[in-house]
């Protein structure tokens, strides 16, 4: 017994010992190399997949950047900016801030509003005229100034989730995070477990959970997708929104998880 004791202190005195020494380290990876855009596409509605109509996402100051500055008016020309993985298993963290005023032309609800689509389809499946990729989205939504207005909420252009055994069809669900007025740096993080759960992270702060991300049978966009009877979304890209509001993303890492 004794010695079964110290050889269980040294077993974990090594572990501890690797530890330190950085073997069990998380081993983030950075899907933005903070020069250029390789690895992600865009598909702008309108245009087809790899138009970038305008110029409208470029980097500057080591940022993903999010400008209309070539628009006349937005004119419902949503944006996504696709990385080339698909993933299912993972944690995202994104740093992101609003800057400027909205581009003219853009809905009020549109006002200081992106977000980060996860699980979503092929960008090639996409039809030209698409407003928005099927997709679970982390909707990021800046402060006025004023009002209070969570961030890191969820939209479900597509999809349905579940919450405590209940199926959720509301199109947005808000999350419980504080206000960001301003164009202050937000730190977003999302944990995915394919097509078990999902939770929302605002600085550290977990402000969103729920499960059984799937498709919609009744949306027009989600039935192609549809094979037979199983409506549940266990992986799919990653793709980043413009919705005519400037905003930057300065930071894109994933953690891939075992499943």
């Amino acid at each position: 017994m004794r010695s079964f004791a110290v050889l269980s202190r040294l077993a974990v005195c090594a572990a501890v010992g690797l530890f330190a020494a950085g073997a069990f380290a998380e081993e983030w990876i950075s899907l933005f190399n903070g020069n250029d855009l390789e690895g992600w596409t865009p598909k702008i509605r309108g245009y087809e997949l790899g138009d970038n109509f305008a110029d409208t996402f470029r980097v500057e100051d080591g940022a993903i950047t999010v400008s209309y500055e070539g628009y006349d008016a937005f004119e419902n020309k949503f944006g996504h900016l696709f990385y080339k993985t698909p993933y299912s298993h993972y944690r995202l963290l994104i740093e992101y801030r609003f800057t400027g005023e909205q581009a003219k032309g853009g809905a009020g609800w549109a006002l200081r509003n992106s977000g980060v689509m996860l699980h979503c389809q092929p960008p090639e499946t996409m039809t030209v005229d698409q407003e928005f990729p099927v997709s679970i989205e982390a909707q990021f939504l800046g402060g006025d100034g004023a009002k209070e207005r969570s961030t890191c909420n969820l939209c479900t252009p597509g999809t349905h989730v579940e919450m405590n055994g209940e199926l959720i069809k509301r199109h947005c669900t808000d999350s419980t995070s504080l206000t960001f007025h301003g164009d202050q740096w937000v730190t977003a993080e999302v944990e995915v477990r394919g097509g078990e759960s999902i939770k929302h992270f605002v600085n550290g702060d977990l402000v969103l959970a729920y499960e059984k991300p799937q498709l919609d049978p009744n949306d027009k966009d989600a039935k192609p997708l549809i094979k037979g009877d199983d409506l549940s979304l266990t992986s799919g890209y990653i793709s980043l929104q413009s919705e005519s509001h400037p905003v930057q993303f300065r930071r894109v890492e994933i953690l891939p998880l075992e499943p």
